[in-house]
């Protein structure tokens, strides 16, 4: 498997959030040897948790599986560039690189607002790669967002 299969797994993964009307977004956690570890959804509304995003909970799944918070060697695909809070635990985490696939002007940590996993100040750096299946991505949060912003018809 390769960047754009990983990633469509991730895209299936932000359609189960769109399902439960949460926010589309969606990761996929990857050993070194392909396995996939984790994949998960946002869920902030339905878990009323803010920090249930897809990239926090594909950590925990796979953090659980591995009995260790670090998860060297591993890749993370997910379908929109994450926030500072997730990448945040990125970093602490140990990841090996990051892939997304649209920018997030708004809130990105990967290079839209901040660089954090390359920022030198700390003490992991990862490789981020970014614009992976970036139409899909980018469609999929449009979409969504645009369907919540439409008006109401009355009678």
């Amino acid at each position: 498997m390769d960047h754009t299969d990983y990633m469509k797994l991730a895209l299936a993964e932000a359609e189960k959030a769109w399902q439960k009307d949460e926010v589309p977004i969606g990761a996929v956690l990857v050993s070194g040897t392909g396995e996939v570890l984790a994949s998960a959804h946002n869920q902030t509304i339905s878990m009323s948790d803010p920090t249930a995003h897809a990239e926090i909970l594909s950590l925990r799944k796979a953090s659980s599986i591995k009995r260790n918070y670090r998860l060297l060697g591993t890749t993370l695909y997910v379908t929109l560039e994450p926030c500072v809070m997730c990448m945040g635990a990125i970093v602490h985490a140990r990841l090996e690189k990051v892939v997304f696939g649209a920018k997030d002007p708004k809130w990105g940590a990967a290079g839209s607002l901040y660089n954090l996993g390359e920022d030198k100040r700390l003490n992991h750096r990862l490789e981020i790669i970014s614009g992976v299946c970036e139409e899909e991505c980018r469609a999929i949060i449009q979409e969504f967002f645009r369907t919540k912003r439409k008006p109401v018809a009355t009678d």
